[in-house]
């Protein structure tokens, strides 16, 4: 246990001086509780997957940005200072939003994005005109009936490494360094598969 805990330190001092996060001050981040248990298990997108799920989302300046299970933020805060969007971030781990919170505002876009402690089966995620994902396979075929039924039609929903199951088979695929990215658009067909 102490050996991951110190490679996660390790990790993350490491992304800070690269500039890709901020961490939180010591103070700050002891005050912080993890969860005793996690769905999914905390591991940064590459930036480059970043700017990859963000140009096959098609996201630009009046998109509003989903990122569902967002870590640090990364994905939302570069949605935000490179593409004009507005954003939020959902994560279980407070430790993860606090960090999240520090990079929008290191970055200057904090007033363009939202970062809050939640469920992810529990979030109304109705108002994205975007969703991201970097979750598990198992987590994305549960979670699809919810988007089907909360999001518009219209909205992207743009996938790290895992796709929807065949149930939802992906508009596109691309790969960035070996890591596949997966793309589909919410249709008036989703919604009446709900209704079935």
């Amino acid at each position: 246990m102490q050996t991951d805990e110190r490679r996660r330190t390790l990790l993350l001092s490491a992304a800070a001086a690269a500039g890709t996060i901020l961490l939180p001050t010591h103070a700050h981040a002891q005050a912080l509780a993890e969860p005793d248990r996690l769905d999914v298990p905390y591991v940064p997108t590459p930036q480059e997957v970043v700017e990859r799920m963000l140009e096959m989302g098609r996201v630009g300046k009046n998109d509003v940005l989903y990122d569902l299970g967002c870590g640090d933020g990364r994905i939302v805060v570069t949605a935000a200072r490179k593409r004009g969007a507005r954003g939020t971030g959902i994560d279980l781990n407070p430790v993860r939003i606090a960090e999240a919170k520090e990079n929008a505002k290191t970055a200057g876009v904090a007033e363009r994005v939202n970062f809050k402690v939640g469920d992810l089966f529990q979030a109304d995620v109705s108002p994205a005109t975007v969703v991201t994902l970097y979750l598990l396979p198992s987590v994305n075929v549960k979670l699809r009936p919810r988007l089907w039924q909360q999001l518009k039609v219209g909205t992207r929903v743009v996938s790290h490494a895992f796709d929807m199951g065949p149930e939802w088979p992906p508009e596109k695929k691309d790969e960035v360094d070996g890591r596949t990215i997966y793309f589909w658009t919410i249709t008036d067909a989703h919604k009446k598969a709900l209704k079935v």
